[in-house]
């Protein structure tokens, strides 16, 4: 299926909310340090509640780490500053999409560093600054798991 990966999240029960969309799609979750708070908070626990356990949760140092893990996967950057919408995008099983913290984005350098075509907006009303980001990343990951037939799923 597909992969989930947060830069340096803030909110633990953004995070939680993370967690409980990949058990429920399959997908995998890379958490890339450092983190706004502990993996044992309980705000975390309860916005996630018991899917902890029925989903892969894998903890990166940094982001270089990450990359290295991630071998020839594709790498889908979403943020407010790509000029492609994500319904633009065709997805295959395997790819990776990222987010970055909830109060500054992902960095320009690491945006910088993909081209265009691997970074994706969701659309918004003009003037507006962002999505939440357990909102944006069910938004992503549907779309990607539609692109598929929703395999798997019932």
């Amino acid at each position: 299926m597909f992969e989930v990966a947060l830069l340096e999240p803030e909110i633990a029960p953004n995070t939680g909310n993370v967690i409980r969309l990949c058990a429920n799609t399959g997908c995998h979750l890379h958490l890339i340090e450092p983190l706004g708070f502990d993996l044992e908070e309980r705000k975390l626990r309860r916005a996630g509640l018991d899917y902890h356990e029925l989903t892969v949760i894998q903890t990166h140092p940094d982001f270089q780490t990450f990359s290295q893990h991630l071998g020839t996967r594709r790498l889908f950057a979403f943020t407010t500053k790509a000029g492609r919408c994500y319904s633009e995008a065709a997805f295959r099983p395997g790819d990776v999409l990222l987010f970055g913290p909830e109060t500054r984005g992902l960095p320009a350098e690491l945006l910088e560093s993909l081209p265009d075509e691997r970074k994706l907006r969701l659309p918004m009303m003009p003037g507006n600054r962002s999505l939440n980001l357990s909102n944006a990343v069910a938004v992503a990951v549907y779309e990607a798991w539609r692109q598929q037939g929703f395999q798997g799923g019932r």
